[in-house]
């Protein structure tokens, strides 16, 4: 059976929700915030930060909640919370079954 477009998390998408379940972010703050967390190892270009937020919002996993000028500020949103924990379990999952532990 194909999967639908967001049943699994692409690396980015995982760190974009990651960052704004800490609190409402910006693009801007987001990047900072996944290229501070991977210590550099990901690094997220404006292109695909917004193409993942306007993803985001069209799902509701994310919600615009002030514009100042050209500045953006978004939440997450209870469906884009559990979206999160769900990936973190599948990818603690993976980590479980790599190392052969259950």
């Amino acid at each position: 059976m194909p999967k639908k477009a967001m049943d699994t998390l692409t690396e980015s998408m995982f760190y974009v929700l990651m960052a704004l379940g800490k609190c409402p972010m910006c693009g801007i703050d987001i990047a900072d915030f996944i290229e501070k967390r991977t210590n550099g190892r990901l690094q997220i270009g404006p292109a695909t930060l917004y193409t993942i937020l306007g993803k985001f919002e069209k799902e509701k996993y994310i919600r615009e909640i002030s514009v100042e000028g050209r500045k953006r500020t978004y939440e997450i949103t209870g469906k884009g919370a559990e979206a999160y924990r769900e990936e973190l379990s599948r990818l603690k999952q993976c980590v479980l079954d790599a190392e052969g532990g259950e």
